[in-house]
């Protein structure tokens, strides 16, 4: 080739898009699962913020107010050892102290983010397992739309309908750093070289096992109980991946291990390790026994999985990653039921993610299919169909324009007409089941919390529960009711109609859609 042609064929390689150069085309997981997130980040600003969006918003609150000592989240008393008092939301109340915004807004902004976290972290870890491009897009799809005909709204569940109450809270951060944290770990144990410190593509050596122990350590203290099926995930990938245990191997995850547990326990809000000694002395499974109710009607399009899950077996004779996952998963989930511990309910979300993924990369492969594959094809495609019509839908699709009637997510009312007359830290003493969930977020406090909270002792929050029953009696003296109001310092008292306002109570405001009263009490 002569000079003049070299020169002219190097110019055209390093010519930009503007000079007739080969521009990267976008994936499509990147140009619709940019279109995804746009949709579900509209979805979850529609939907009014409920059930214990509430308790998230009060932790900023708190935050906001005073950052290394925050108060109880949602009681005038001290709150030191609150498990909520993460990573996560001190980086919310950051940002709210600098920014000025109320806890209810940083909410609102912390959907689009950790949509962005998940929907990158599944790219990633799926890519790990096939180089297919329409494989992501599959599993993003089977990931919103396979799980069941009913109505599943708890976050750490990852259909569309949970995504939009859902998307804000620490559950949906922690998922999407575990889905990056697997990613990574399937990456290191698939090509295990020698011992760096720094590696040529970033950090590959032990500070790149430590950095992974970073992550790892984080997704603890944000959200403990995910934290489990990270943990199992993790397990799962070195498990299936990792070839030759030599020490020196060995020791990269040991020192994974070591970093994660040391970040855990040097975090100065809480000691995560109460956290499990709470879950296991049963004080957080009556919250979560409703997770184990009919399991078959809201999880049983995800069994449209199990044959993905059982061709890999077969192929990696037990040792693929995703196989290992899901039996991992399973078994956490089951121990909790069978012991009664149903707080290790939301486990069995992570755990359908691995059939649902399974399912993604068996049918992005390459044709022809034999039978039982388009076989699976067909009822996957109509288990998406009957997901969407049947609960899904409704999550994007809004009322004004549904020709259906597609079910809604639940649509809470809001507390900022009563908000508006009390100041900040105030006590309010509530009968309400919504308002005991939302009123706190405002910043103001309540006698009694509506859960429970390692930073409070259980005996001192029922003991303050029954006190607030005490003076919603109608057979309660004045007298009584003026002992509770010093005793706890109340100030407001926010009633549904079917209490009766104390003769010794103002009324301010009432809710013309509820049709509750807020009624000033007290000096």
């Amino acid at each position: 080739m002569s000079t003049g042609a070299l020169l002219r064929r190097r110019s055209v390689r390093g010519a930009t898009a503007l000079r007739g150069g080969q521009a990267r085309r976008p994936s499509p997981y990147q140009v619709l699962g940019l279109l995804f997130w746009l949709v579900m980040s509209l979805a979850y600003w529609r939907v009014p913020l409920c059930c214990d969006a509430g308790q998230h918003a009060a932790v900023i609150e708190r935050l906001r107010a005073d950052l290394l000592h925050p108060r109880h989240p949602t009681a005038d008393l001290p709150g030191a050892g609150s498990p909520y008092y993460s990573p996560y939301a001190v980086a919310e109340g950051v940002l709210a102290r600098l920014t000025g915004l109320p806890g209810w807004d940083v909410l609102r902004l912390a959907g689009p983010l950790n949509l962005l976290v998940l929907l990158t972290g599944l790219g990633r870890f799926v890519r790990l397992l096939t180089g297919r491009p329409w494989a992501p897009v599959l599993a993003l799809g089977a990931m919103t739309l396979l799980w069941g005909t009913e109505r599943t709204w708890w976050s750490g569940y990852l259909g569309l309908m949970s995504m939009t109450g859902g998307l804000g809270r620490p559950s949906a951060f922690a998922m999407g750093l575990a889905l990056w944290a697997w990613a990574l770990t399937g990456e290191r144990a698939r090509d295990a070289g020698p011992v760096r410190f720094v590696g040529p593509n970033g950090l590959r050596g032990c500070c790149g096992y430590a950095a992974l122990g970073v992550l790892y350590g984080v997704i603890l203290l944000v959200h403990p109980i995910t934290s489990v099926a990270a943990g199992a995930g993790a397990v799962a990938c070195v498990a299936g991946w990792q070839r030759g245990w030599r020490p020196r191997v060995a020791g990269r995850w040991v020192l994974t291990g070591a970093v994660a547990v040391a970040v855990a326990v040097s975090w100065p809000y809480f000691d995560v390790f109460d956290v499990f000694a709470t879950v296991g002395a049963g004080r957080l499974d009556q919250l979560h026994r409703v997770r184990h109710d009919d399991l078959g009607g809201r999880f049983w399009l995800a069994l449209l999985g199990l044959p993905a899950l059982w061709a890999r077996a077969r192929r990696s004779r037990g040792r693929d990653p995703l196989v290992l996952m899901f039996l991992l998963d399973c078994l956490v989930v089951a121990c909790g039921r069978l012991s009664g511990h149903f707080a290790y309910g939301p486990v069995l979300g992570p755990a359908l993610l691995g059939g649902q993924v399974a399912l993604a990369v068996e049918l992005t492969a390459a044709r022809p299919w034999a039978p039982w594959r388009r076989v699976l094809g067909v009822l996957a495609a109509a288990g998406a169909c009957l997901g969407l019509l049947t609960v899904q839908a409704g999550a994007v699709v809004p009322r004004s324009l549904d020709p259906v009637g597609f079910p809604q997510p639940p649509r809470w009312p809001t507390y900022g007409w009563a908000a508006r007359h009390m100041r900040r830290g105030d006590v309010v003493l509530a009968d309400g089941y919504y308002a005991l969930h939302s009123i706190a977020g405002y910043g103001v406090n309540l006698v009694a919390p509506a859960r429970p909270d390692g930073a409070l002792d259980e005996r001192t929050r029922r003991r303050r529960s029954d006190d607030v029953r005490a003076y919603l009696d109608a057979r309660t003296t004045r007298a009584g009711r003026s002992a509770v109001v010093h005793r706890y310092h109340v100030r407001w008292l926010l009633l549904t109609p079917r209490r009766k306002v104390p003769g010794e109570a103002v009324v301010v405001a009432w809710s013309l859609r509820t049709g509750e009263v807020l009624a000033r009490v007290g000096g």
